[in-house]
């Protein structure tokens, strides 16, 4: 297996994390009668060799023996080794260097693959299926090779497998041979018949509907949730894989909330990407999921929603209130499932309002949870009931508020409820006033207050607000993040603040200077206070606060105009929302919205992420902000959330700027 691995100068070639020296004894770990240490060297092979994807040099000079592994029956775990090669080999698009190298070291070798296909294990076949299209070549012999297979394979899990490779072929081949992705078409079409299994069905199902829509049944839906319910009482007559116990650490919360059946998950999720932007489809599907009698297609369903809600504005009302009624489920981990997505859905949980609130009433030690490290935090049902918005979290927060202990975010959901939590503002106050000022946690404590604080728009908290700028001492950790806080609070109420002048202009020559110069500007409108601050920052290339005080300067308005040459330098230059900024930023000042329309306009469809900041900008001109109506007139009737690349708060950045689309329209009588 390892012949002339030795004669490999591995030290000179490379990985993830520098020298390949130590890739040997991972190649030889994976030959290991030890489970322990194979896992350890698959692990190093991930880790390093092949991280995150990467191909190097070293991954390369791995081909080789990982193919001989392999091949050798007596080697343990050989699936993991194909699926590593596979991995290693699926780049399509690289002309050269080493995973262009890679994928045709394989492609030269790819009738091992064949061989493997037919291999005793059935993991070993399972994970070959995918080789096949990938590396083979051919198109009459992939689909020669595929077929055979099918018509002799009993193992229901290579079945699925040989099903996605009768799919990859046919999304793969479709632009160039016809003929041949006609009859891999085909033969998804007879295995989604009824002479097959549940799951095998529901696997060319989810194929079809990736390459040959049209060849999909009239009545897809209910088809696949019967198929599913099917599949459920098959797997359900065989005992579920995991029952939710286990320990209370990480990795055991991760598990509960994913307790799985991965391969109906996969299946589902197959489909559900294939039927894209059939949202009615998909929405409709999910009902069925969430309704379904095994809890654990319930909890797919749950997070299923959790990612058409994430992509798409609509049809999330019937799933949000089934997601709702899991939250009685018997099963724990499928209780923690619907709570995880519901506080992420903000106010989008508003239908399933009525379960958190009985929740919450009903079972208060629910309302606090208690870390294994670190400060208490809401509890989920609570958290997801304020961020809802639902007036019902008041009462709820203010009893929190009173204990003895009070988590360390609950100022972070104050703001979702608006004027409705105007009532915790005594509470919240009285919190702050208490902070110890040389705590080493100051920043978890505070900020989370300031900002609740800051969004009830609290003039009464002015003097707890000043005791921290005041009394902090400079050695505390992470003392810059909470004056931030502080000062941006005291800029949102104005001139009430007025007594906290002098703490602002102390402010202005240190690290915080933009969020002073904010807050001071917000405060006294003095521009003559700030200029030279904002100025400063604008013309510092290397400084973090560049936008920002672009951001600032357009607040100023007119007042601004003496940053006009450096606000117009910085718009020509610099990342998409730099420029972004300080276009609008100028616009605000001077005017000028045919100098900077056109590339406001083209930031807006390829950069998503300026597109709040330029929306903002919209609303802040009135009337003059009319050149970009369109715009947001469009962006309110889009049916897909603007960001792809926001992760979790995808949701919550996209609720913001529907926000402030609808606040510039009604501002100027569009509906």
């Amino acid at each position: 297996m390892f012949r002339g691995i030795d004669e490999v100068d591995w030290a000179s070639l490379r990985h993830a994390y520098g020298s390949a020296e130590d890739v040997p004894g991972l190649l030889r770990g994976l030959a290991s009668a030890d489970p322990a240490e194979r896992q350890t060297a698959l692990d190093g092979m991930y880790g390093a060799v092949h991280h995150e994807g990467g191909v190097y040099d070293s991954t390369l000079a791995c081909v080789p023996f990982l193919l001989a592994l392999a091949g050798r029956e007596e080697v343990r775990d050989r699936a993991e080794v194909v699926e590593l090669l596979v991995s290693i080999g699926d780049i399509d698009g690289a002309p050269e260097g080493p995973a262009a190298n890679a994928r045709d070291a394989l492609r030269a070798r790819a009738e091992v693959f064949v061989r493997l296909a037919g291999d005793a294990e059935p993991g070993v076949r399972r994970a070959a299926a995918g080789a096949l299209v990938r590396f083979l070549g051919r198109p009459a012999r992939v689909l020669g090779v595929l077929r055979e297979r099918i018509a002799v394979e009993r193992d229901d899990r290579v079945l699925l497998a040989l099903a996605e490779s009768l799919g990859l072929f046919a999304r793969r081949y479709r632009p160039t041979d016809a003929a041949h992705t006609a009859e891999a078409v085909s033969l998804l079409a007879e295995l989604s018949g009824p002479l097959h299994g549940p799951g095998l069905r529901l696997a060319a199902l989810g194929q079809l509907a990736g390459c040959a829509e049209d060849r999909l049944p009239a009545d897809l839906v209910p088809t696949v949730v019967r198929l599913l319910r099917d599949r459920s009482e098959q797997r359900g007559r065989a005992g579920h894989p995991y029952d939710g116990s286990g320990p209370d650490t990480l990795a055991g919360r991760l598990r509960r909330l994913r307790p799985s059946d991965e391969e109906g998950s996969r299946l589902l999720r197959t489909l559900h990407s294939a039927l894209g932007s059939r949202v009615p489809d998909r929405v409709a599907l999910l009902c069925g999921q969430l309704t379904s009698p095994d809890p654990l297609d319930r909890c797919n369903g749950v997070w299923m929603s959790a990612g058409l809600i994430r992509e798409w504005r609509t049809g999330h009302a019937e799933p949000v209130v089934l997601i709702g009624s899991q939250l009685g489920a018997a099963e724990a981990w499928l209780h923690d499932a619907a709570v995880a997505v519901l506080v992420e859905l903000l106010a989008l949980a508003a239908p399933a309002a009525d379960s958190l609130h009985a929740l919450v009433t009903y079972r208060p030690e629910l309302r606090i949870r208690h870390g294994e490290r670190g400060a208490p935090t809401l509890g989920g049902p609570l958290r997801a009931l304020a961020g809802a918005g639902d007036a019902r979290a008041v009462p709820v927060l203010a009893e929190v508020l009173a204990g003895p202990v009070v988590p360390s975010d609950l100022g972070l959901v104050t703001p979702h409820l608006g004027g409705a939590a105007l009532p915790l503002a005594p509470a919240l106050r009285r919190r702050l006033a208490r902070v110890p000022l040389d705590a080493s946690d100051v920043r978890e404590r505070a900020v989370p207050l300031l900002s609740a604080l800051a969004a009830l728009g609290d003039v009464e908290s002015i003097p707890a607000v000043l005791r921290l700028l005041r009394g902090m001492p400079d050695g505390v950790r992470q003392r810059d993040a909470v004056t931030a806080a502080a000062a941006r609070a005291l800029g949102v109420l104005g001139g009430a603040a007025r007594e906290a002048i002098p703490e602002l202009r102390g402010l202005l020559g240190t690290d915080n200077a933009v969020a002073a110069a904010d807050a001071l500007w917000s405060v006294t409108g003095d521009a003559d206070a700030v200029l030279p601050v904002l100025l400063r920052e604008l013309w510092d290339t290397r400084s973090g606060h560049r936008r920002h005080a672009a951001a600032v300067l357009g607040r100023l308005g007119a007042a601004a105009r003496p940053a006009l040459p450096a606000l117009r330098e910085m718009a020509a230059s610099g990342d998409a929302w730099a420029r972004a900024t300080a276009a609008c930023a100028v616009w605000r000042a001077a005017g000028e919205p045919e100098r900077y329309l056109p590339a406001l306009r083209s930031a807006w469809v390829e950069h998503p992420r300026t597109r709040t900041t330029i929306a903002e900008c919209v609303s802040a001109l009135g009337p003059a902000g009319a050149p970009l109506h369109d715009v947001l007139r469009a962006e309110l009737a889009a049916p897909r959330r603007h960001r792809s690349d926001s992760g979790g708060h995808r949701i919550r950045e996209d609720l913001a700027l529907l926000r402030t689309c609808r606040e510039a329209l009604a501002g100027q009588g569009h509906p």
